[in-house]
């Protein structure tokens, strides 16, 4: 019983494979499989303009952060001056204290750029979170240009400093 069954299933299930006209059918690519599909272009929305508290606030942190390059660019030289007079001194030497002092007006000098670039930080963050939450629109490429302006005066100053500091002995 249970093998006439069996057979009578197989020979329903091998029937299915044997009634196809002209064979198998092939598996090469179709014509329409290679042909190249036209991609539609990218609909960009124009960026939204900032208000005009927001373009002011981002306008005064900009010129903070370039008088603080202009006091910074102002002490340079003068640091520079210590510290290639200092190059070579012990630690604690006249010499080496001058250049540690000068570098230490040095990095005052440039607080208002890296005072620039935290606020602008802050600005930033609250803008984005803002236009997440639908409180605001627009001005987040404003803050980015400003901020990328002010990291890059911050960052040219820490290597300054930086290498004038290579230049002293280390205690």
């Amino acid at each position: 019983m249970i093998r006439s069954r069996l057979l009578s299933s197989l020979a329903l299930l091998l029937s299915g494979c044997v009634g196809a006209q002209g064979g198998y059918p092939s598996l090469a690519k179709r014509p329409i499989e290679g042909a190249p599909v036209a991609q539609p272009a990218p609909v960009l929305a124009p960026p939204l303009a900032a208000d005009p508290a927001l373009t002011q606030e981002v306008a005064r942190y900009a010129a903070q952060a370039q008088a603080g390059q202009s006091a910074f660019d102002a002490r340079l030289a003068d640091a520079d001056r210590a510290g290639r007079a200092a190059a070579g001194a012990g630690v604690s030497s006249e010499a080496w204290v001058v250049a540690q002092q000068a570098i230490s007006a040095l990095e005052q000098a440039r607080n208002d750029s890296v005072s620039a670039l935290a606020s602008l930080d802050v600005l930033y963050v609250a803008r984005a979170n803002a236009v997440a939450d639908g409180k605001a629109a627009g001005g987040m490429e404003a803050i980015d240009a400003a901020r990328g302006a002010a990291l890059a005066i911050v960052d040219a100053q820490n290597d300054r400093i930086d290498a004038l500091k290579a230049r002293l002995a280390q205690p």
